[in-house]
């Protein structure tokens, strides 16, 4: 079987994707209705924060939309830290054809969250 997965922030990226040893067997654009992209996770090693997304009836979040054997989420949950900093979400999006698709995504748990911290720079 195959999931549908919606990335976004860092897991865009689909070198970062590989590098995670996700085989992904499609990737492409999809629009998440309703949601607004934050930096509210906060960070271990700082006083920064990583992308969430939250509930926004009149935004969206661009993504990306991968495909890849439903066995390989273990992988990615691995480096994520699910089930300790995000819970599993199923999302409607657009994809890059205007169809409607359900997926799964990744929202950071409420006790993960902090207000007023600034992305990492990249250095």
């Amino acid at each position: 079987m195959t999931m549908k997965y919606v990335a976004y922030g860092s897991n865009m990226d689909m070198d970062r994707m590989k590098e995670r040893k996700i085989n992904f067997t499609s990737r492409q654009f999809g629009k998440l209705l309703g949601y607004k992209l934050v930096s509210s996770k906060k960070a271990k090693g700082g006083e920064f924060a990583f992308a969430n997304i939250i509930t926004s009836e009149n935004d969206f979040v661009e993504g990306a939309l991968y495909e890849f054997p439903d066995s390989e989420i273990t992988l990615l949950d691995q480096k994520e830290g699910y089930p300790f900093h995000y819970d599993k979400t199923i999302v409607k999006l657009l994809d890059n054809t205007g169809n409607q698709i359900e997926a799964k995504t990744d929202v950071v748990q409420a006790n993960k969250i902090k207000q007023g911290l600034l992305p990492q720079k990249n250095i």
